[in-house]
């Protein structure tokens, strides 16, 4: 990692922050709720060409009475049309609309609230990236929050019609696993001393945090053909995933490498290095890709995940992609003398300053269109 590459005149050095023992408790009952004078007025207005949502792709199937339910709990007496793997899509254009579009995807438990304001009240990703003259694009993943969930194999269970065995892993983080999985601290409650997630604030993390239903989704994952129709859809985007999605957007390139201009891996889990077939590196090596990895990814996780065993297999996934011809890159923050970054590096506190990086790296590498074209 090079100063020509990272240019240190751009970062804006960010003060360690010592972080005291927090007294933080699971109970809702005694968790500090955000409320409207928490979240901090921008010191401009932000001027838009359109705000909206829509969406993109679900397909309208016939389910049986039992898959259906109703609203009194009974099965009804026929059966009906459903629509399922659709997927929510909320977006912001600017008036300096001068930008390559860009897609944000969220993880794992989380819904697209992870781009938008930070559990202590700051501007997030979203907004940030519009007033840098980006259109973005927020969906929720297909199976969550606003694109819904299809219910039929749990109201299958419900009514005998199949067994318990066959309900699927719905699940959540608990908010004491979310310490070191997250790496905010080595235990719950206490922060790495130079850690750069708000802890003051992060019950209202826990706040975000709605089920996991990615379970019930079939085979192929529709959020990859969602992503690329998505691109598709505004004439070429950058694609952005995390966590659980973090190596999407390769596999949306893959399945519309028109649509799909760049690809940026937020601490992803994993990059599936040595599961490509050579033809799909030939392929991922015409998009320049971006790697983006906090810090403390030594820590233990209280998981079977290694973040440094996730890392380190994104650096072979780089190699293989940059010895095909491509242009793929690591991010890692303490290489440029920026510590603290955690797994939630959109909401922590020098999140811009990240995000400024990434900005900088796009545009290094794409050349955007004109609002016309879009």
């Amino acid at each position: 990692m090079t100063d020509r590459m990272w240019p240190r005149a751009s970062l804006r050095r960010v003060a360690l922050i010592g972080v005291h023992l927090l007294g933080v408790l699971a109970s809702s009952m005694t968790a500090s709720a955000q409320e409207l004078k928490d979240v901090q007025d921008p010191s401009s207005p932000l001027t838009l060409k359109s705000r909206g949502s829509f969406i993109v792709g679900g397909e309208s199937v016939m389910q049986t009475p039992a898959q259906l339910s109703s609203f009194t709990g009974q099965p009804l007496d026929s059966g009906g049309h459903v629509t399922v793997n659709q997927l929510y899509v909320e977006y912001m254009v600017p008036v300096a609309d001068n930008g390559v579009p860009v897609v944000m995807l969220h993880g794992a438990t989380l819904s697209g609230k992870s781009y938008d304001t930070t559990p202590d009240g700051r501007m997030g990703w979203y907004e940030y990236f519009v007033r840098q003259g980006h259109p973005v694009y927020v969906p929720d993943q297909v199976s969550r929050a606003r694109s819904g969930v299809d219910i039929a194999t749990y109201n299958e269970v419900r009514a005998g019609v199949q067994p318990v065995s066959a309900l699927p892993n719905f699940w959540r983080f608990p908010d004491e696993l979310v310490w070191t999985q997250f790496r905010f601290g080595l235990t719950f409650g206490t922060a790495f001393p130079d850690g750069q997630f708000p802890v003051e604030a992060v019950d209202d993390l826990s706040r975000q945090a709605i089920p996991d239903f990615n379970t019930v989704l079939p085979t192929p994952n529709p959020n990859i053909a969602a992503m690329a129709n998505l691109a598709a859809q505004v004439n070429g985007a950058v694609l952005l995933g995390h966590s659980q999605t973090g190596s999407l957007p390769l596999d949306a390139a893959l399945a519309n490498p028109n649509a799909v201009k760049a690809a940026v891996l937020v601490e992803p889990g994993g990059c599936r290095s040595t599961r490509w077939t050579d033809e799909e590196i030939a392929t991922l090596a015409t998009k320049p890709i971006l790697v983006v990895f906090g810090d403390n990814l030594d820590a233990q996780t209280g998981t079977i995940v290694s973040w440094r065993a996730q890392y380190n297999d994104c650096q072979a996934f780089i190699a293989r992609v940059n010895a095909a011809g491509g242009a793929a890159e690591m991010l890692h923050p303490p290489d440029l003398g920026i510590r603290g970054n955690s797994h939630m590096i959109m909401q922590d506190r020098n999140s811009h300053e990240i995000a400024d990086l990434i900005l900088q790296w796009i545009g290094r590498n794409i050349q955007a269109g004109s609002a016309e074209s879009r």
